[in-house]
């Protein structure tokens, strides 16, 4: 079995306690800063702690000796057999830490922010409030979900004041359990580093999950406590927080649990945390551990016992976005024949066209990318894609019919994407405000030269002819979708090479365009499982038909085109190139400056055809600079009626 449960720790490792130190009786002046950063949440507490002449024993993992059993907190454990991966997350009391909460190391409590003095003189005061009734404590009740966290602040209130009273000591005038549970939430940062390691484990086929001893928040910060966990489902398959649940760590009961919702195996489970009390019971059932010391040798580790690269080596691939994460929607072109889309964000607007054989999430990287940088962008699925209606007649694939459905955009395309932006600003410029093409040039239409003795001339174009019979490449290409993606859509990287080149010459010569390769063939890096399940389902409800008929217009497209052999685009104009495209190689973009006046370059050389999947960082780039200087929209004239 293939599973991950996350669970995360908010303890010492999980929120930066940022202390200043101070040695008692010495001037201001910092001994060391712990700033132990394990799991998603890291927080500055900002709170002054003094440190005691009687120490507080730094025990190498940056950790204070809490009493927790350390000896034995790391064991070593053999490669994992399995690929599952369990690690805990905690977001109960070990997100205060013991700098807040007295837990016994030695420090004094500083009542959450008040003067860098003692208030409390006694060792262990809120520890001693806070765990008081032991399985009925206010701490235990609040990780069961028995109260809430406003119930606990009044407890503990009335609690601190009590055990005060006992003592012979006052509590400060207004002071409150609160206070530092609001500063905590306010200072929030996530560690994107451990959010990015485990959507790669989940892209590789691991379950991922989270378990939290947590509370019922209905504190005034309970939006953020919300917000948080939204975010962690969204990235994660499973969340338990231990209020829902009733158990909390490091109760053997609550790994149980956890195995039992994933249907996984303690061997089968890689456990993090940073605390070895709650390793202890993990690897007591039979899950490997790590102790979580910091960001990078976590994440060593865990690339270890995985066998998944976690740790970068080289820029890391931009966060893009999932189909649950973008808005769907649906334009009527006429009647019967809709085309699908997804957008997100809001400013002016991006259209965005893929090619052959794609999805409008070809772009997941880039859509996230401009949107984050202020404009609405629509990603179509091309007409005879998916979701978008795919009519059996060839002629309705023809780019003067598919470029009657396009509306006033910028306009980006790539492969037959391309060709469509190319012809929507020679024919319908009023409906650009600029335009731009990947790997897809622009060149007139020649009316001395048959388009189809002009592509016969290039080998590169002979699978254009094999996919003109109809059914022909319908029968091949869908006799294993996931197959003819997995061989079409590869980056140039030697790691994903396949034992046969893939070659678009003479297709038709050896009967076929993937004759020849092996049947089972290993995974694109392009195309992790989540989104290779998601094109499989996109073209098994439309098929191959639809997108083969945008090949069977070829004269069509010409004999249209020749209509405005002599006209030029004026608009501004974008072409990026790929140096390591095979059909669609930079030499053909040569002379388009002589059509194109606007037209700004630029060439990714180590590219292939899949630009804004090979390099989706460098493509984001390109267009947000070259959008950035496109000249602003001229201002309706003064007296448009429009």
């Amino acid at each position: 079995m293939r599973n991950f449960l996350r669970i995360l720790d908010q303890g010492f490792g999980i929120w930066d306690q940022g202390y200043g130190i101070w040695h008692l009786g010495s001037p201001p002046h910092p001994v060391f800063l712990l700033g132990i950063s394990c799991g998603f949440c890291i927080r500055d507490l900002g709170s002054e702690i003094w440190r005691l002449r009687f120490g507080i024993w730094d025990l190498g993992f940056g950790i204070w000796d809490l009493g927790f059993d350390i000896c034995n907190w790391d064991l070593p454990t053999p490669r994992f057999p399995m690929r599952n991966f369990l690690r805990i997350l905690d977001q109960g009391f070990g997100i205060w830490g013991s700098g807040i909460w007295d837990l016994g190391s030695g420090i004094w409590d500083l009542a959450f922010g008040m003067p860098p003095h003692p208030v409390f003189p006694v060792r262990n005061f809120l520890r001693d409030v806070l765990f008081a009734g032991g399985s009925q404590s206010p701490h235990s009740r609040v990780m069961s979900g028995q109260i809430t966290l406003s119930q606990l602040f009044s407890e503990m209130d009335e609690g601190c004041r009590r055990h005060a009273d006992s003592l012979g000591i006052a509590v400060p005038s207004g002071f409150s359990a609160a206070r530092p549970f609001q500063d905590l939430q306010a200072q929030g940062r996530v560690n994107v580093q451990m959010l990015r390691a485990a959507g790669i484990l989940r892209r590789n086929g691991f379950r991922t999950g989270i378990l939290t001893n947590n509370w019922v928040d209905d504190s005034p910060g309970r939006f953020l406590t919300a917000a948080l966990l939204a975010r962690l489902r969204s990235h994660f398959d499973l969340v338990l927080e231990s209020c829902r649940i009733g158990i909390a760590k490091p109760d053997p009961g609550i790994y149980s649990y956890a195995l039992e919702a994933l249907q996984a195996q303690p061997h089968e489970v890689i456990f993090l945390d940073d605390l070895g009390e709650n390793l202890k019971p993990a690897r007591e059932l039979g899950m490997a551990t790590i102790l979580f010391r910091d960001t990078e040798s976590g994440l060593r580790e865990l690339q270890e016992l995985s066998g998944v690269q976690l740790l970068p080596e080289e820029e890391p691939l931009p966060t893009p976005c999932a189909p649950s994460e973008v808005t769907h929607g649906y334009v009527s072109i006429r009647p019967g024949v809709r085309l699908h889309f997804v957008e997100l964000g809001q400013g002016p607007v991006i259209c965005l066209c893929h090619g052959f054989p794609e999805s409008w999430l070809s772009w997941r990287f880039q859509i996230p990318a401009l949107a984050s940088a202020g404009f609405r962008v629509i990603a179509l699925e091309m007409k005879g894609y998916g979701e978008s209606t795919a009519p059996p007649d060839i002629t309705e694939y023809s780019q003067e019919q598919i470029c009657k459905g396009i509306p006033q955009v910028v306009l980006v395309g790539h492969d037959w994407g391309g060709a469509v932006a190319w012809n929507v600003a020679l024919f319908y410029p009023e409906r650009l405000r600029a335009v731009a093409s990947l790997n897809t040039p622009y060149r007139p239409a020649d009316p001395d030269t048959d388009i189809m003795e002009k592509l016969a001339s290039n080998p590169a174009f002979d699978y254009q002819f094999y996919f003109q019979e109809p059914g022909v490449a319908e029968a091949e290409l869908e006799k294993d979708i996931g197959r003819t993606l997995k061989i079409l859509i590869r980056s140039t990287s030697p790691e994903d090479r396949l034992p046969v080149s893939f070659s678009s010459q003479k297709v038709r010569e050896r009967g076929g365009l993937l004759v020849g390769f092996p049947e089972d063939i290993p995974g694109s890096r392009l195309l992790p499982l989540p989104e290779l399940e998601y094109y499989i389902q996109q073209f098994q409800k439309s098929g191959f038909r639809g997108p083969l008929n945008w090949y069977r217009n070829l004269r069509a497209n010409w004999r249209w085109a020749l209509r405005a052999r002599d006209r030029k685009i004026l608009i501004p104009a974008l072409m990026v190139t790929a140096g390591k495209d095979p059909v669609l190689h930079p030499i053909l973009s040569k002379g388009m400056e002589s059509w194109i006046p606007q037209l700004h370059r630029e060439n990714l050389q180590e590219c292939g055809h899949w630009t804004q999947l090979e390099s989706p960082a460098e493509v984001s780039r390109i267009l947000l600079e070259w959008l950035e200087k496109l000249p602003p929209d001229p201002p309706f004239p003064g007296n448009s009626k429009l």
